[in-house]
């Protein structure tokens, strides 16, 4: 896999004039608590995963060369803004890093830029839903029905901020971030998320996620982080192919 930032200024000429279409891939997530036992930058870490894998799995691809660019760590999140280490950024500032950003990859020619996003605050996911619309670039929208009807159960109850679902993947990546004997002794908590959003609860504490998590991280495993991962690339590649 090739990072984007890696590259020298005549390296990236050279793809540009080369036969293969290349696609770059932005990840996105936010700074935000996870529980009490993941870490703050658990929806970026998953969206890298994912980006990585999809390049890794097309590296030899004679048609498609994919990039990943820098990430871009911070969103919007305000509901765990009563636990420490939550920083967000407003919908305006999320809106113009992302047509910015995008904006002078497409003036220099990359035309092909799929954004990945595993932070699911409805301010956040609607914010990049427009910016990539205005932008004229790819959005993969996991929350969309026919997208996380391919994801695990846990994902589809929206039970899923830092419960097994997100757990295992860290799990899957990065497992010296996740504080294992913690999450051994954490209850599930059957949240509904869109469901208590649709509410008018503005908050996880008035949503009743006390220790800044939902679902069930005692239940998370490296296996299930795999194939999960395994999933998620599958549908990030099949948007690659749609775009390029």
């Amino acid at each position: 896999m090739t990072a984007f930032a890696d590259l020298t200024s005549p390296q990236v000429a050279e793809l540009l004039s080369g036969s293969r279409r290349l696609v770059l891939l932005l990840p996105v997530g936010a700074v935000e608590p996870h529980g009490p036992h993941a870490p703050l930058g658990t929806d970026e870490l998953i969206s890298a995963g994912m980006c990585r894998r999809a390049a890794e799995r097309l590296s030899g691809d004679p048609d498609v060369h994919v990039l990943v660019l820098p990430p871009l760590n911070y969103g919007v999140t305000r509901f765990a803004s009563a636990f420490p280490g939550a920083v967000s950024v407003s919908e305006a500032t999320l809106h113009a890093l992302v047509t910015e950003v995008c904006g002078a990859l497409v003036a220099q020619g990359f035309s092909r830029i799929v954004v990945v996003n595993n932070h699911f605050e409805p301010a956040h996911v609607a914010t990049l839903r427009k910016a990539t619309t205005e932008a004229g670039v790819a959005y993969l929208d996991l929350v969309r029905r026919h997208n996380a009807a391919r994801l695990t159960d846990e994902f589809r109850t929206g039970a899923c901020h830092a419960g097994q679902y997100e757990t295992s993947l860290v799990l899957a990546d990065h497992p010296e971030l996740v504080d294992t004997t913690t999450a051994a002794t954490l209850p599930p908590v059957p949240v509904d998320l869109p469901a208590a959003m649709a509410d008018g609860k503005a908050d996880f504490v008035a949503m009743g996620m006390d220790r800044a998590y939902c679902g069930d991280p005692a239940g998370a495993s490296v296996a299930e982080g795999q194939s999960t991962f395994d999933t998620l690339t599958d549908l990030l590649v099949e948007t690659i192919r749609e775009v390029a």
